[in-house]
């Protein structure tokens, strides 16, 4: 039995459809053939997800199970505006939520939008065993578990803690997956912004291992002549 808050934000997220939008969704995202795609731009779900922040978690189940891909963003981005001010069981109580349910972020922008803000805050200021998840998820046969280990790392990356992500970096090099490869870059680049030096003496010491386009994304921010020296190697 659904809510009269979740009917009401099912609604809006349609009243918000946009035919161009829709469109421009299916060629970036490739979503399966059983998704439907409503055409909402995400800084709408976002909004709507912040006046909705308050949705039982019964009902942010709901919209993770649904088909709809807008309503599992929205389901994912309550999660993220909730743990914005939980602490303690209750911030626990969300982590554990988001975990067991990770089959349902199952595309590239519901783990970008979701894993560094939802499991995240966990990864800063939880148990000491708090990072032992990012090896759980790195060793799945989900291509978005591994991809929410890397993207998560973000959050540390923002409190000037690198070694988590280099270590993925390190144990993912040989994934098969170019969205993993393409993960993996997008975060070193973020440790290069706050630390060149350090990022560009873990590059010359792992360069052979990384994947050309890890290389490519992590090298984005450097001088373009440091740039250059890299991609020519790989």
């Amino acid at each position: 039995m659904t809510t009269p808050s979740l009917e009401a934000l099912r609604t809006e997220l349609r009243d918000r459809a946009q035919p161009d939008i829709r469109v421009q969704q299916a060629r970036v995202l490739r979503p399966p053939e059983d998704d439907e795609l409503l055409g909402v731009r995400v800084p709408v779900v976002r909004l709507l997800a912040r006046e909705y922040r308050d949705l039982a978690l019964a009902d942010v189940e709901v919209l993770l199970r649904s088909r709809v891909h807008e309503e599992r963003l929205a389901g994912l981005l309550v999660l993220a505006e909730r743990m914005r001010t939980a602490r303690g069981a209750e911030r626990a109580d969300l982590v554990g939520f988001y975990l067991e349910r990770t089959g349902c972020v199952d595309n590239w922008d519901l783990v970008d939008g979701s894993a560094h803000v939802v499991l995240g805050p966990w990864l800063v200021d939880g148990p000491e065993d708090a990072l032992d998840i990012l090896d759980e998820l790195a060793a799945s046969p989900s291509l978005w578990d591994r991809r929410i280990a890397v993207v998560a790392t973000l959050a540390l990356i923002r409190e000037g803690r690198f070694e988590p992500t280099f270590r993925l970096a390190r144990g993912l090099c040989r994934d098969p997956e170019p969205l993993i490869h393409k993960a993996l870059g997008w975060m070193l680049r973020e440790i290069g912004r706050r630390d060149g030096p350090l990022l560009v003496a873990f590059l010359e010491r792992h360069l052979a291992e990384l994947p050309r386009i890890t290389v490519r994304y992590a090298t984005e921010r450097l001088p373009p002549g440091e740039r250059a020296r890299f991609v020519r190697a790989r």
